[in-house]
């Protein structure tokens, strides 16, 4: 096969892209001595220190890992993925549901015609529920925001507490036969199979999708990161630590059950919300507190409940939002409890 400039550039940019992202710490901390000449410890300083230096980088790590993960996508059709679901144990079902929810495109504007496919197709209800929550909580954004500011344990951390609730969740919701409570239209509907065949894309062509899920994902994403960090960067230099400690500090009982209560109807994204909680960690919160906090904000996003309930009823809504909220506030405790 012969390689074309596409799939070789990616690959010869990899050290210029690791040696700009080594330096940028030091480069920020010119800009904002040398060029800028602003007084070291200032509030107003190291907020700017902060913005500086965590937008470039995520910027960069974001580009990085999502067109590696959008090549790794284009092997993932929805229609793919619920023929890959189809007839799979209950258990077996929840547990590869969730892992394919990591790596398949999601939104919640997409949550209708999956939600319709994957019925059609005979999918368990349960195991519906666990792609459901992996695909918006476990998503390369927000692995690669705690990635670089956490590190790869705390990334870790979070895939692996999130598999646990998707897979827990609707193994729960498949127990508990909550079929009928599903809108009555949805099993009357077929949508049919309208993708083309993954197995047959060239790599020329996975390489084309990893450039433009870079600029898809990023185009909608920027703007919430730099925002997101900017509202970091002013609790950064700004909100006192004793304060941040108080009241999402380990030695407060209900600061799990509070930040989940925040997080559910508050929407955002991971892009938003992550730099947000490196600076609640850094002020003093928990980390397992900021992980609910920022669980609940993603995988219960107000906009997807509002968009599901056109296929499901209100009691199936509150139930789904109830057993995902009650393993989140336990993941949160066992975290807190643990580190």
């Amino acid at each position: 096969m012969k390689l074309n400039k596409k799939i070789i550039i990616p690959f010869l940019l990899l050290p210029v892209w690791y040696l700009l992202y080594r330096y940028l710490q030091p480069f920020a901390d010119w800009f904002i001595d040398s060029v800028l000449g602003l007084e070291k410890g200032a509030h107003l300083t190291e907020s700017l220190r902060f913005f500086v230096y965590e937008v470039p980088k995520v910027m960069m790590l974001l580009a990085l890992i999502i067109f590696f993960v959008g090549i790794i996508r284009s092997y993932f059709s929805p229609e793919r993925t619920r023929k890959m679901l189809e007839g799979k144990s209950t258990f077996t079902g929840n547990v590869m549901a969730s892992l394919l929810g990591i790596v398949t495109p999601f939104c919640s504007c997409s949550a209708i015609p999956l939600f319709l496919g994957f019925v059609e197709s005979g999918v368990p209800l349960g195991v519906t529920f666990s792609f459901l929550i992996a695909a918006p909580m476990i998503n390369e954004v927000a692995v690669v925001l705690l990635f670089g500011m956490f590190g790869w344990k705390v990334a870790l951390i979070y895939v692996l507490t999130g598999l646990f609730i998707a897979i827990t969740a609707g193994y729960i919701i498949g127990k508990l036969k909550l079929e009928h409570w599903v809108q009555d239209w949805v099993y009357k509907t077929k949508i049919g199979n309208t993708g083309v065949s993954v197995e047959k894309i060239k790599l020329s062509d996975r390489i084309r999708f990893g450039y433009n899920a870079v600029k898809e994902i990023v185009g909608k994403v920027w703007i919430y990161v730099a925002v997101g960090i900017a509202v970091g960067a002013g609790a950064h230099g700004y909100v006192p630590q004793e304060f941040m400690a108080s009241l999402m500090g380990k030695s407060a009982w209900y600061s799990v059950p509070l930040s989940v209560l925040i997080g559910v109807p508050l929407y955002s994204n991971a892009a938003g919300i992550v730099p947000i909680v490196s600076v609640l960690i850094e002020k003093g919160a928990s980390l397992g507190t900021a992980l609910a906090f920022m669980m609940a904000t993603i995988g219960l996003s107000l906009p997807e409940m509002i968009i599901l309930k056109k296929v499901l009823k209100l009691p199936l809504i509150l139930t789904f939002v109830g057993i995902v909220a009650t393993g989140i506030m336990l993941v949160g405790y066992l975290f807190n409890f643990i580190l």
